[in-house]
């Protein structure tokens, strides 16, 4: 062989041995490329995915309530975390899925992905960890008022109520020993038209008004009664009161300061109804009224609104009234003619407390009927807001007009009060449940349940590919990431 053909043949194998590792390189880099544009792709695809989901937030949840959560019934009657399992693994597969021309031609990707499965491994719902959940979902919503100034009003008035001791000085007790006192003394006999001995009664004037007690703060505040809603519901099915559904304890957990438990006091006053203020929307029209008693009917949570209210104005006005002079020397001179009259100056005192006691009473019911008619009150009584006199309170219930004392607080002031020495928990637990009604009541969502609304999920999805590679993602995502 000549040296030439020895040379062209020692080109031939160089160049096959080069070619085969050109070609070899760029395999790699072309598998290397792939399996980077599938992990890429997986990534892309979870996101989107995973957000889909999201975005099915229940409508009238975030138009009602400014809370966004996945009911996962979707409408229909059996929640599960399972639908969103369902509904995550559709929008993943979607994402693969070849488009109409893709099908016709068979064309193939470079990736040739396909959904091989799809868990939801974490999730937190709504109630979780008693509602800490939902804490944090009004306080995304209320991300952006201050607490400043939104209840400084309402501590001021709260610090005024305990300061003064209106919300643990039982005026109704102590009228009560008051007159077993007087009850104690056995007063003179007298010789009657039969001959038998008979015991004088003592006239009291005080009697008069105590006789009304048993009729009831809002009997006697409201003039029409026949206004009050008569809306009641069965607590025991609502939230507050069921078993519930819980998550895996996926971000359940929200320390909650201070502030931002006042924050969550203004979005329930923004969001309930009460007394003077009914919603459409609601259920339950008195739903403030609601997360502060409990109760299942409209008129009982009124009912025991007055009674707390007729407690601190009893306390308020007996402040005034046994501090002045003027109105107790009124009461006392009543007191000292019936006592002389009956020969028991030992009652002069008790009789005296027992009128100071009733016009206490009759006064206070006249502040209810003024609450409730949309007039004001003030905390603490003066000479000028002062509205019974002594003769006028033996007839208190002709003088229930409502009106307006010309300073003080209106009832919703008094309501924001007694909603604020609520325990913190019991509140949120109720303002579920009064979330639940509501959103219950709207067209498609009869079957809604709070406990079922996801706010944060992990999910672990798992890619394959036609030419055998797999891979394997998992995310966390929720509405405050």
């Amino acid at each position: 062989m000549c040296a030439s053909s020895r040379t062209k043949g020692y080109l031939t194998v160089f160049l096959s041995l080069t070619i085969t590792l050109i070609m070899s390189l760029i395999l790699a880099l072309f598998q290397g490329a792939r399996i980077g544009a599938v992990k890429m792709k997986t990534e892309c695809v979870a996101d989107i995915a995973m957000n889909s989901v999201l975005a099915e937030y229940n409508r009238q949840l975030y138009e009602q309530y400014g809370l966004l959560m996945v009911d996962t019934s979707y409408g229909r009657a059996n929640p599960s975390i399972v639908n969103a399992q369902e509904h995550l693994r559709h929008y993943v597969q979607k994402n693969f899925d070849r488009s109409t021309a893709g099908r016709i031609t068979n064309a193939q990707t470079i990736t040739s992905m396909y959904c091989e499965d799809v868990k939801i491994t974490g999730s937190s719902f709504a109630t979780d960890n008693d509602f800490t959940v939902l804490a944090r979902q009004i306080l995304a919503y209320m991300g952006a008022d201050t607490v400043e100034g939104l209840m400084t009003d309402v501590l001021n008035n709260a610090d005024m109520v305990k300061g003064n001791a209106l919300d643990t000085t039982d005026v109704e007790a102590m009228a009560a020993a008051n007159q077993e006192a007087i009850d104690s003394v056995e007063l003179p006999t007298i010789i009657n038209e039969d001959g038998e001995e008979e015991q004088i009664t003592l006239g009291n004037p005080a009697d008069a008004v105590n006789s009304q007690k048993g009729i009831g703060a809002l009997s006697l505040a409201v003039k029409n009664p026949g206004s009050i809603s008569t809306a009641l519901v069965d607590v025991s099915g609502l939230p507050s009161h069921r078993k519930l559904n819980k998550g895996t304890g996926l971000r359940d957990f929200e320390d909650i300061s201070g502030a931002e438990k006042l924050l969550i006091e203004q979005y329930f006053y923004e969001k309930c109804s009460r007394y003077g203020q009914e919603l459409d929307k609601s259920q339950l029209k008195y739903q403030l009224e609601y997360l502060i008693y409990g109760q299942g009917s409209d008129y009982k949570n009124l009912e025991k609104m007055a009674a707390t209210l007729l407690f601190w104005r009893e306390a308020s006005n007996m402040i005034y009234l046994f501090n002045n002079q003027t109105k107790c020397a009124e009461a006392e001179a009543v007191a000292a003619v019936l006592t002389a009259v009956l020969m028991v100056p030992e009652l002069l005192d008790l009789v005296k407390y027992s009128i100071l006691f009733a016009w206490t009473f009759a006064e206070s019911v006249s502040d209810l009927n003024i609450l409730f008619s949309g007039g004001r009150v003030p905390i603490l009584k003066s000479d000028a807001t002062w509205r019974l006199s002594l003769a006028n309170m033996l007839s208190f219930r002709s003088y229930l007009s409502g009106g307006d004392l010309g300073e003080g607080l209106y009832y919703k002031d008094y309501l924001r009060i007694r909603l604020f020495f609520s325990p913190f928990g019991e509140k949120l637990q109720r303002m579920g449940d009064v979330i639940e009604m509501d959103v219950r009541k709207s067209v498609g969502n009869r079957n809604f349940k709070l406990d079922y609304c996801l706010d944060t999920f992990c999910a672990e999805i798992s890619v394959a590919t036609t030419y055998g590679y797999h891979v394997k993602i998992e995310r966390v995502y929720g509405y405050e990431e």
